[in-house]
């Protein structure tokens, strides 16, 4: 499934770019010369997106030498050269601004995931993404995260019960939404409910969720919310969750603390893109 996304993900992008030709390099460029490229990154950080560049060029050629020096959720320095291409100078000049596009934006989102979880380091809690993902990029954006070190939220609305404030308000409250999901759903998908009280908590404990989001609560609520669950279900935190407040949360002992920051405020990593003619 997530394969054709990225498939479709690619076709829309060449489409948007280049469409009927890149007019400017065939143009100039002959047919037939070849270049080597090498991409460079211009900045510190994690390394995210290199097979799904290299998918980019080979839409425009199949036989590319490809030759990575890192792999994908690599902390590299600024300077240290990330990959080599030969390939023909067009192919080049064509997937250049595409392939950066992805690499710059998936290193970015698994560089600030590797600076949170160097904040989570030696805790139990674990870092989740969340749904807060540019349109139509959100199979790289989370694989992305995944390169920097965090986890996986749910896809989408598809795979995953999140029972949040409308949902309970329109059920009734959330014994009535807990109960309605279960009678209409698969008892294997998991079910999870958003509290923002110790006592929203304890009606979400008897309902039966799986897990259950402490949403904008103190580090104190959320500590006394943990003591009230006593592992009866899992524990995320979420809501605020700067990097300057990670290790207070995970210290309330939550299993997970989910971040929106991760994908919807992403500040690319600085990579550059140098060819010669070979």
């Amino acid at each position: 499934m997530y394969d054709s996304l990225i498939d479709r993900l690619i076709d829309l992008a060449i489409e948007e770019d280049i469409a009927t030709g890149d007019i400017t390099t065939n143009a100039i460029i002959p047919v037939h010369a070849k270049a080597v490229a090498e991409m460079k990154a211009k900045a510190d950080g994690v390394i995210s997106g290199l097979e799904i560049a290299k998918q980019v060029f080979e839409r425009f050629e199949k036989n590319i030498v490809w030759e990575p020096l890192v792999t994908d959720g690599t902390t590299v320095k600024k300077g240290d050269i990330i990959l080599r291409i030969e390939a023909s100078y067009r192919t080049l000049l064509c997937g250049e601004r595409l392939s950066l596009n992805i690499l710059q934006r998936m290193s970015g989102i698994a560089t600030a995931t590797s600076h949170y979880m160097k904040e989570l380091a030696g805790t139990h809690t674990q870092l989740l993404d969340t749904r807060k993902t540019a349109p139509g990029l959100r199979v790289l954006d989370k694989m992305a995260v995944h390169h920097g070190g965090g986890s996986n939220h749910r896809m989408g609305l598809y795979d995953m019960i999140m029972l949040k404030d409308n949902h309970i308000k329109i059920a009734g409250g959330i014994p009535n939404a807990v109960k309605a999901v279960k009678q209409n759903l698969p008892l294997s998908i998991k079910v999870e409910v958003e509290t923002t009280t110790l006592e929203e908590v304890q009606q979400a404990i008897d309902a039966g969720a799986d897990i259950i989001m402490l949403d904008n609560m103190s580090n104190e609520t959320m500590a006394e919310a943990v003591k009230l669950i006593a592992g009866r279900a899992k524990t995320e935190a979420s809501g605020n969750m700067s990097i300057p407040r990670l290790q207070g949360v995970a210290a309330t002992g939550v299993d997970y603390i989910s971040v929106g920051a991760l994908t919807h405020s992403v500040t690319a990593l600085d990579i550059s893109m140098n060819i010669k003619m070979n």
